[in-house]
């Protein structure tokens, strides 16, 4: 098979990746470099999550662009490759006519597992998953969290080093998603796994992954750990002073500093420019004759960060 050089160094490392359906792109320029380890792929309905994973899969040719997953150069559909990611696609792939346990072993056996070596992991990747005892049923007896799991059982079952889950929680109840999420907690914990969660579900981001990458309209918005993003974004400010509103909000607003007033006077949300110090935000109340009495940084959560950066105009690759 081909390997780039140096492509091992990287889980995923593409560049200026396009696909087209017709005169509708649905990537745009992609170019990403992720290292081992959880990683979340995060955007809206339509914003290319799947196109970008089945590209990475070789499902899908890209239009234009080059890159590797795992050392791999996405350009060729290998058995090697095929052999080291396990895909949990978002819809459809579960068989009802089948048992359990014969879905997870033909799974194995697409993958390139010998049967008999794909039946014995079958069970034992269904008892990992909490369907041992279901595993003799036939698939339209299944709930909803169990066509969940089974899907990732039938992922994990040839041991890949790499699972591509494509919005693995979709159409559960909170419930079945808690307890499929704590199943995934777990998974990572235990094995190390690589994992690329392709969501539009903040919440699960935030939970599992160290990385994110934010996909919106086809392109990629930002891509970095979270800490790393939170300390781009971080510009947000909740103020409190004692002393009258109207002038220092006008000093505030002078110096470039966007507000959103509190319900309450002597109260504000604020966005600083950069360059800025605190220490500005004192000598602005001393110039309107006002007592800054709070001075807080905004938390930033992973929605609040979503909004605030597909807000942007222009993306940024890594």
């Amino acid at each position: 098979m081909q390997r780039e050089a140096g492509g091992d160094n990287w889980l995923i490392d593409i560049h200026q990746v396009e696909r087209r359906y017709g005169n509708i792109a649905a990537l745009r320029g992609v170019s990403l470099r992720l290292r081992q380890g959880t990683v979340g792929l995060v955007g809206n309905n339509g914003a290319g999550k799947s196109t970008l994973n089945k590209i990475l899969l070789g499902i899908l040719p890209a239009n234009a662009g080059s890159g590797t997953i795992l050392g791999c150069d996405i350009r060729q559909s290998t058995r090697d490759l095929r052999g080291r990611v396990g895909y949990m696609s978002e819809s459809g792939g579960a068989v009802p006519i089948l048992h359990g346990v014969e879905f997870v072993a033909l799974s194995g056996e697409l993958y390139g597992m010998p049967r008999r070596e794909s039946l014995r992991r079958a069970h034992e990747v269904l008892y990992y998953c909490g369907l041992g005892e279901l595993r003799y049923r036939q698939l339209e007896e299944y709930s909803a969290g169990n066509i969940q799991r089974l899907k990732l059982a039938a992922a994990l079952v040839h041991d890949p080093e790499l699972l591509l889950l494509d919005e693995p929680t979709s159409g559960l109840d909170p419930a079945g998603r808690r307890t499929f999420l704590k199943l995934l907690e777990d998974l990572i914990e235990e094995t190390g796994k690589s994992v690329l969660l392709s969501t539009h579900l903040l919440g699960d981001i935030e939970r599992l992954c160290e990385q994110v990458v934010v996909l919106h309209q086809g392109q990629v918005v930002r891509a970095g750990t979270m800490t790393e993003l939170r300390n781009i974004l971080h510009d947000r400010f909740d103020l409190r002073w004692q002393g009258p509103d109207e002038p220092f909000l006008a000093h505030l607003q002078q110096a470039g500093v966007e507000i959103v007033p509190g319900k309450l006077a002597g109260q504000a949300t604020v966005s600083v420019p950069k360059p800025w110090s605190t220490v500005q935000f004192f000598e602005l109340a001393r110039q309107a004759e006002v007592v800054l009495t709070g001075l807080k940084m905004e938390e930033e959560n992973l929605e609040r960060m979503f909004f605030r950066m597909t807000e942007q105009e222009q993306p940024h690759g890594t």
